[in-house]
């Protein structure tokens, strides 16, 4: 050893580039796109933290690794940080899919007792014991795609015990997984069937009951509201997200999803941290998401999973300086899916977005989204050690190729979780 050579846990070694957003806030506008690109790049971790970033002669000679990672000529990047899924269900819902490639529609389907009711039926029989072992299931998957940070939201219990036993389980697989997963209270997700002719019942519910029973628990740090004409209108939304900020939840939203209703401006008035889906949302709307410094999460594969011809105006939000993010929206109906590289492919085609941009939206922003840009979505120097090795000769080539999965390697804290054989 180099009497100059600091002793590290493990030296990234053999790419062909390293990609990666900087800084600790979210990027919009030009800046979303402005990457750091370091050809032949290396990493240096030591104590689940990154200690050096550059070229690989230059890593070579200030380190000396316990472990070494070959990249076998690929593409470093950050792992991916999913900021809107619902991974909490028992049973899938293919038949659904079905109905709307035959014409049916998402308000069709649920008004016949199909949709999030129909896995709420599974969620509430379902034990706790059978709920753990698929969501365990579905992070392994998450991991094996290059995603490191997840966001899991309840809500498909709907009933106290039920949202607090899928929130339990979350908190169960926080302990026992290697992808970071932030809990999001949904209790506001729909209307079950006992509450469907006692609307105002249910939030009274959600206010008076749930949201201070899982703020007690400490099981949630954010509270979502689906804020939509058919479920929970801009009052009864307003009330439950105050409620939840008073008890120290920072709000999310479903906003202008289905139809323009202002879940917008409601998330910017509320302070909410992202505003979701986004397909109906107007220039006004736009305007105070980004006075507010709300994220928006652009979800782009769910318009071709709802067979829905409106889609968010994605390249308009960032040309207006917005810091938009990307995410699968991973759920058992609207869209079955778990690949964030799919997700960035089909924002760059559907959004006009570039390579970098949606990097940037799939890492910094979202971790941002999630009060997490100060030690994830990038990599530098004291950043989490949260990476991917892709097996891809450039960061453009991600986007450009659909169908496989090119993930070589993920490292969770400084530690190889998957590697490819």
């Amino acid at each position: 050893m180099s009497a100059k050579s600091e002793a590290v846990d493990l030296i990234v070694t053999n790419a062909r580039e390293l990609a990666t957003a900087t800084g600790a806030a979210a990027r919009g506008g030009a800046d979303l796109g402005a990457l750091r690109v370091i050809a032949g790049g290396a990493l240096a971790v030591k104590a689940e933290k990154i200690v050096g970033v550059g070229p690989e002669a230059e890593i070579r000679a200030r380190f000396t690794a316990g472990e070494t990672l070959d990249a076998r000529g690929g593409t470093i990047v950050p792992g991916f940080v999913d900021a809107h899924t619902h991974p909490v269900f028992d049973g899938t819902r293919e038949e659904e899919f079905e109905m709307r490639t035959r014409g049916a529609t998402y308000i069709e389907i649920a008004a016949a007792g199909g949709g999030i009711l129909s896995s709420v039926r599974g969620v509430r029989e379902a034990s706790r014991e059978v709920l753990l072992a698929n969501l365990l299931l579905r992070l392994d998957r998450f991991l094996e795609l290059g995603t490191t940070t997840i966001e899991a939201k309840s809500g498909y219990g709907l009933t106290t015990e039920d949202e607090i036993k899928s929130l339990e389980v979350i908190a169960a697989a926080r302990a026992r997984h290697a992808v970071e997963i932030v809990p999001t209270f949904l209790g506001a997700h729909d209307y079950p069937l006992e509450f469907r002719d006692r609307k105002s019942l249910y939030v009274d519910l959600v206010v008076e009951e749930m949201l201070p029973r899982v703020a007690s628990a400490g099981l949630a740090e954010y509270c979502d509201v689906f804020t939509e004409g058919h479920v929970f209108g801009i009052e009864d939304s307003r009330r439950i997200l105050r409620r939840a900020n008073e008890l120290g939840l920072r709000p999310r939203l479903h906003a202008d999803q289905l139809s323009q209703l202002g879940g917008a401006q409601l998330a910017a008035e509320v302070g909410a941290a992202s505003a979701d889906h986004l397909e109906f949302v107007d220039d006004p709307g736009l305007d105070a998401l980004r006075a507010a410094g709300v994220v928006p999460i652009l979800c782009p594969v769910v318009p071709l999973y709802l067979r829905i011809e409106r889609e968010a105006p994605g390249r308009r939000m960032i040309d207006r300086g917005l810091c938009v993010a990307l995410s699968t929206d991973f759920n058992p109906g609207s869209c079955y899916l778990q690949s964030l590289p799919t997700a960035m492919a089909w924002a760059a085609l559907r959004y006009r977005m570039s390579a970098a941009e949606t990097l940037t939206a799939a890492t910094l922003n979202a971790a941002a989204s999630l009060g997490r840009a100060d030690r994830l979505g990038t990599l530098e120097v004291g950043k989490q050690a949260d990476f991917v090795c892709l097996d891809v000769p450039n960061h453009r080539h991600l986007v450009y190729e659909q169908g496989r999965n090119a993930v070589l390697a993920v490292v969770k804290k400084g530690r190889v979780v998957r590697r490819r054989s």
